[in-house]
């Protein structure tokens, strides 16, 4: 009767197997509000890290999670060195799933003062762009990540901001958005990413916010919130939702009056010993979470 395709369908029957009774979407009708279009995905930090690329797609989709950004260096063995074969068949195996490949969340940093260092690091960039249109993925993410001593703080942040010009232009060519991650010592100060973001004007350059305990200095978490978002990329990096150490009720409803469409990407720090069932647990909280915005 309906023509739906395979992603499609298992999205579906995904959502379906979740945990809520009242989808945000069906809440927010009864309230003449607009549903959200925020989705809910996973960084294979901790929680994912020791899953291969089928495993971790199985238990994405039992939990009701429906997007990942792939760490470097975990068991899925995601990789530049993966060869065109390989990384067809990753892409593949995410095609046939209801899960999509978000990107690749790399370690990848410009503010080296040695240049032979900020030149490889470009370099290795341009290989993990390559590699997330390959298998399907939307971005990459990157680092700021740090200053260093005897060299001037306004130098280092324009030197990366260059580097992520570079970067965005190149990923824009691959279809791929480049993600600033708000990390580092000092570097994930609100004001300096501005700073960098500043230089950085390229519309493909972004930022993933990353729910630092630094966002609320200064003038606050709405103040610092504010000064960024115009330059927000598809992901936003969050921990636990229910913990109490963050406002994450305050973050969803600016990303809501924002109209964000990306997605909220579970980058938990503790190691449960049932990951799948704190994955399921995650899944609802966030819908509680949007139901109340």
């Amino acid at each position: 009767m309906y023509n739906i395709n395979r992603k499609q369908f298992l999205k579906t029957m995904s959502l379906l197997a979740g945990v809520p009774l009242f989808p945000a979407a069906t809440w927010a009708a009864a309230h003449h509000q607009p549903a959200t279009q925020m989705k809910l995905g996973l960084v294979t930090y901790l929680w994912g890290k020791d899953w291969d690329v089928p495993t971790l797609i199985k238990n994405c989709t039992d939990t009701g999670i429906h997007g990942v950004e792939l760490r470097v260096d975990h068991a899925h063995h995601v990789s530049p060195e993966m060869s065109n074969r390989e990384r067809q068949r990753v892409k593949e195996q995410f095609e046939a799933s209801a899960v999509q490949c978000v990107g690749m969340g790399t370690n990848e940093q410009y503010d080296f003062p040695d240049q032979h260092k900020l030149q490889t690091s470009i370099a290795r960039t341009k290989a993990f762009i390559q590699l997330s249109a390959d298998i399907g993925g939307t971005g990459v993410k990157v680092k700021p990540n740090a200053f260093h001593r005897d060299v001037p703080r306004e130098k280092t942040m324009a030197q990366i901001g260059a580097a992520l010009n570079e970067l965005a232009a190149y990923a824009a060519d691959f279809g791929q958005q480049l993600r600033l991650e708000v990390h580092g010592n000092e570097t994930q100060n609100l004001p300096n990413i501005k700073t960098i973001m500043d230089h950085a004007d390229h519309p493909n350059a972004t930022i993933c916010w990353n729910c630092n305990p630094q966002d609320l200095d200064g003038q606050g978490f709405q103040y610092n919130f504010d000064l960024v978002k115009d330059r927000f990329g598809d992901t936003v990096h969050v921990r636990e939702l229910d913990r109490t150490d963050y406002p994450y009720p305050a973050l969803l409803k600016n990303l809501a009056t924002m109209d964000y469409s990306g997605w909220i990407l579970l980058e938990c720090h503790t190691d449960p010993a049932d990951k799948v069932q704190s994955m399921r647990e995650q899944r609802a909280v966030f819908d509680r979470m949007i139901a109340a915005l």
